[in-house]
């Protein structure tokens, strides 16, 4: 699946290892991964980031950091949430753009009273005045950062990278080979900064190999949703000249399996795909998705789950029923076989 989340009521260091290794990321005290996002009715790609640690040094940018916040105490302990911390984080939430967390409680522990994670923390103060702090994760071999925070009025010290540096560097102290920022969105500026962390370091994971990659190799060309969108737009033009009329939707709800309710039930998750208005395909008929994991086109007959009460008004998505795949009907590599399947149907 491209979308999953589960509740373990323990995670061993080495699980953490596993789990992060394949690109999920932890979620209050649940993990969870996705390889779509959907930004105000915009759909990107998440793309998973790494830092190999081996000959993890500061590079230039650090370099500058370091200096320009050389004045300031730093700190590196386990975790404990404070009334000092939770103000800053108040305070740091007031300040940005983005939609945050309602406290750091809330994004560190969400409604649960138990912690699975070894998590650690990074202050720094200015004197006596906490200015930034971050958190991150434990594993046996590597660890994730999860959240930094910093005073606005502290903003020209790059203090968020200061953080991300602080992290990486006590790591790799510990002998840690691998450091995991999250993801970046190709399109969407706001996660760019992770790029210029330790470049010549930094790897992705490739969706359609499930290999680490070096960053310097990412592209549109492996860019898994432009990818899917491109192969769509393609079989959609050979669709047409074979007189079958098909639609090119993204799927509001491909991040469905993330809510704990849904969360087994294995709903479709594919960000877009192509479906066809013929009465004689039946009420959903047949949708064709691209999957860059086989390089295959598939055609899906799916079944209803639900169907909202109030559907969105995005135009291009659909919104109309929450479904999952009843089976897969035929794969191919190439829009031809697909186009003789459809025609099949509609004979």
């Amino acid at each position: 699946m491209f979308s999953h989340v589960h509740f373990p009521q323990k995670l061993a260091p080495e699980d953490l290892d596993v789990y992060l290794a394949a690109g999920w990321f932890r979620m209050a005290q649940s993990i969870f991964t996705t390889n779509f996002l959907n930004f105000k009715g915009q759909f990107y790609s998440a793309v998973w980031l790494r830092v190999a640690l081996e000959n993890f040094t500061a590079d230039k940018n650090q370099q500058k950091i370091l200096k320009r916040n050389s004045a300031f105490r730093t700190e590196i302990l386990p975790a404990k949430v404070t009334l000092a911390q939770e103000a800053l984080f108040a305070t740091y939430r007031a300040s940005v753009s983005f939609e945050a967390a309602t406290s750091l409680n809330s994004l560190l522990y969400g409604k649960v009273f138990y912690a699975i994670y070894d998590t650690y923390e990074v202050n720094i103060y200015d004197g006596d005045r906490l200015i930034a702090c971050g958190f991150f994760d434990l594993g046996r071999n590597s660890a994730a950062g999860i959240t930094s925070f910093y005073d606005p009025e502290y903003r020209k010290y790059s203090l968020g990278r200061y953080l991300i540096y602080l992290k990486m560097a006590y790591c790799h102290q510990q002998g840690l080979e691998y450091f995991y920022p999250g993801y970046f969105v190709p399109g969407y500026a706001l996660f760019d900064y992770k790029l210029d962390m330790n470049r010549d370091l930094l790897q992705f994971l490739s969706v359609s190999t499930g290999q680490w990659t070096p960053i310097e190799t990412f592209s549109p060309a492996v860019n898994p949703l432009l990818v899917m969108r491109q192969k769509l737009e393609a079989i959609q033009e050979e669709l047409r000249h074979a007189g079958i009329d098909m639609t090119l939707y993204q799927y509001e709800f491909f991040d469905g399996n993330l809510i704990p309710e849904l969360s087994d039930i294995d709903l479709f998750d594919f960000p877009v795909f192509l479906k066809g208005t013929d009465p004689a395909l039946g009420e959903l008929g047949p949708w064709i998705v691209y999957d860059v994991r086989d390089e295959h086109y598939h055609v899906f007959q799916c079944t209803i789950i639900g169907t909202p009460a109030m559907p969105g008004q995005t135009p291009g998505n659909y919104t109309e029923h929450l479904v999952k795949v009843d089976h897969d009907v035929a794969a191919a590599p190439n829009a031809e076989g697909i186009v003789t399947i459809i025609r099949a149907q509609l004979a």
